[in-house]
């Protein structure tokens, strides 16, 4: 089976800029890649649903993808000129200091900027021992003064986003940043196409859900819920790879097929739903990884407790170095959760959804 995917759209969508609040970059790329697809609205957050008709209203069948990325708002600008900042999603010190980012203003413009570091000269044997903390970082956009960082336009509360390159390695694998969840993203924008312009309609409704603020508290799942009405939901995301280094008890492993996510601390799939998927995808000779997962969490967390409860599953492009400036991905998984996405919403008629929940 020779697999597809629109890399340019992929490249489009992890450059762009799309902190939590600030998805608007992200949020157009989308609303352009799905015009005509299907009917196309917003909630009161700023998530964008796109609906497609199938044969029968229902089921209502959301795929889910958060367009937001780890990023930072400002919180306030020191007398010599550099930004104090709070992180928007959950990073780790060791992979902050002396990177490059980008501070969006309200005029559209993006500021470049460095988060500061000391050069090991000025390092005293216990700081290079300790992983210095967030709060204690500042970025420095090589301005003197609180005045003339001002007249950049920079103001309190504007969010930053790491700045990336798109980056092919060896043997195909691409580095950028923000593939949690802008892979997820691409995949549904591809699956609805694909679904759009398929002889035959899905068995349902389907509502492609381009969701906001995932990465500080699932928020855009839980409102965008509210118009979607979900029967089943498929969450498709950029997942953490656990294979650097590589261990027999790895469940997100590079080029070994997308992940189907069994339970994190968030949300447990329905158990029906997973198997139906992984029986779908060895028809289709997909490979797929089953995860179990110790930490962490999707847009399943709202999803699958809207209303009276939602069957939910998380298709997984494994991701490594997520969080970071240079996440990698296999394009085979993208590729491959793309296919699977299509056929599984393909197969979801009415009674295959009621018997997920025939207790």
């Amino acid at each position: 089976m020779t697999l597809v995917a629109d890399l340019a759209l992929l490249r489009a969508l992890t450059l762009a800029a799309g902190p939590p609040g600030a998805e608007g970059e992200v949020r157009t790329l989308v609303r352009d890649a799905l015009a005509g697809v299907g009917g196309l609205s917003t909630d009161r957050l700023g998530s964008l649903l796109c609906e497609l008709p199938g044969v029968a209203p229902s089921p209502r069948v959301v795929l889910d993808a958060h367009m937001d990325e780890v990023g930072f708002i400002v919180q306030s600008i020191t007398a010599d000129g550099r930004l104090k900042f709070v992180p928007l999603g959950g990073w780790w010190g060791h992979v902050l200091l002396a990177q490059r980012v980008d501070v969006l203003t309200e005029g559209g413009a993006r500021v470049p900027g460095v988060i500061a570091s000391k050069p090991p000269h000025f390092l005293s044997e216990a700081e290079r021992k300790n992983v210095l903390g967030v709060e204690q970082m500042l970025i420095d956009v090589g301005a003197a003064t609180r005045e003339r960082v001002e007249r950049l336009g920079i103001k309190v509360g504007d969010p930053v986003v790491p700045h990336a390159e798109w980056v092919e390695l060896a043997d195909g694998i691409i580095s950028s940043k923000a593939f949690d969840d802008r892979a997820g993203v691409g995949v549904l924008v591809e699956s609805l196409r694909r679904l759009a312009g398929a002889p035959s309609r899905p068995p349902g409704t389907v509502i492609g859900v381009a969701a906001v603020q995932e990465e500080v508290g699932c928020r855009g799942a839980a409102t965008a819920s509210e118009l979607s009405r979900p029967d089943v939901a498929i969450v498709l995301e950029g997942t953490p790879a656990d294979d650097a280094p590589r261990s027999p008890e790895s469940q997100a492993i590079l080029g070994a097929g997308p992940q189907l996510r069994f339970s994190d601390p968030t949300a447990l799939s329905n158990r029906a739903l997973l198997r139906h998927v992984e029986r779908i995808a060895a028809a289709r000779a997909l490979p797929v990884q089953i995860a179990v997962r110790a930490s962490g969490g999707t847009d399943a967390k709202s999803i699958h407790l809207h209303g009276a409860g939602v069957p939910t599953i998380v298709i997984g492009v494994p991701a490594r170095y997520i969080h970071t400036h240079v996440s990698l991905i296999d394009p085979r998984d993208y590729a491959s959760a793309i296919d699977l996405t299509v056929a599984v919403v393909a197969s979801l008629d009415a009674e295959t959804v009621a018997g997920f929940t025939a207790f």
